[in-house]
């Protein structure tokens, strides 16, 4: 063989090397759990991301919860300082701050503590929720403690990923990671719609198992905190909070028409809706919020 044959067929290795290399997946990211207090759990290819800039305000802007707050925080603190705690499902009203709640109180805790090792938050989407095992697998060995987070969890007809979250909560050999909690919100207290449930009482030959199998998904959590629809004076309390901790000058007697307005506009008071109140009136104002 030539030497100008042994260099073409180098080339032609050359190039099948980096069509294969292409076509191999990319090594996975290794995850410091060092690196920030939250994490949003990337399902595939299956690795922790850091979150360094948290979407979240601050615990004492959450009005009209306080009940539900102080459970949630004390149920947090003991978790934190190695006691036992729940899994909680925070569950009611849209807009009522059960995320923002979650999100402030983990940011509370680790302000209170201070320790050396903070307590990490982790979301899991609604749709990875079936790879949950696999995501406690990781977190067991190491030497944090961890909150599990899920937004918005519900689920839909022929969706049986709610096995997963059952079996991973209490009911798998293992059990739950003693330095794992899991925390979820949802605008249903049962999860799952209302004819799911009765569909399947009304076509099992044992109705009220039928029944037991969809509702004990609930039962996992130890705790269940309520939100519900605040009133008027409630929402306003929102707003002058949101308005001080933003420095917003406005006249109050104009401030409260206002805010009356724009809620009736949107059909319900809350506080998203107070929230939004406020980023429009600081965009008319032409102020910045603080971060």
């Amino acid at each position: 063989m030539t030497d100008s044959s042994i260099e073409a067929l180098n080339q032609k290795l050359d190039r099948l090397i980096e069509a294969v290399t292409r076509l191999a997946p990319p090594p996975v990211p290794e995850t410091d759990l060092g690196e920030a207090d939250c994490f949003v759990w990337q399902a595939d290819p299956g690795y922790l991301e850091p979150v360094r800039k948290v979407n979240r305000v601050d615990i004492g802007l959450i009005r009209g919860v306080d009940r539900v707050r102080d459970i949630l925080v004390d149920n947090t603190e003991r978790f934190a300082a190695g006691y036992p705690a729940n899994n909680v499902l925070l569950w009611g009203a849209r807009g009522m701050g059960k995320s923002s709640l979650v999100k402030a109180v983990h940011a509370e805790i680790n302000a209170r503590t201070k320790s050396d090792l903070p307590l990490k938050l982790i979301e899991i989407h609604r749709e990875d929720i079936d790879t949950l095992p696999k995501l406690m697998g990781l977190l067991k060995a190491a030497r944090f403690r961890f909150i599990l987070f899920c937004d918005d969890l519900s689920f839909d007809h022929d969706d049986t990923s709610y096995k997963s979250l059952k079996a991973a909560l209490e009911g798998g050999v293992e059990g739950r990671p003693a330095n794992v909690i899991f925390y979820a919100t949802s605008n249903r207290r049962h999860l799952l719609p209302r004819d799911m449930i009765d569909n399947e009482r009304s076509t099992a030959i044992n109705p009220s198992e039928a029944v037991e199998e969809k509702v004990s998904l609930s039962d996992r959590f130890g705790l269940w905190l309520g939100f519900h629809k605040c009133s008027q004076d409630e929402y306003l309390d929102m707003i002058d909070g949101y308005i001080s901790h933003h420095g917003l000058v406005i006249d109050p007697e104009q401030l409260r028409a206002e805010a009356l307005e724009w809620a009736t506009t949107r059909g319900s008071r809350s506080g998203r809706v107070a929230w939004q109140f406020t980023q429009d009136l600081a965009g008319r104002l032409g102020k910045p919020l603080k971060d």
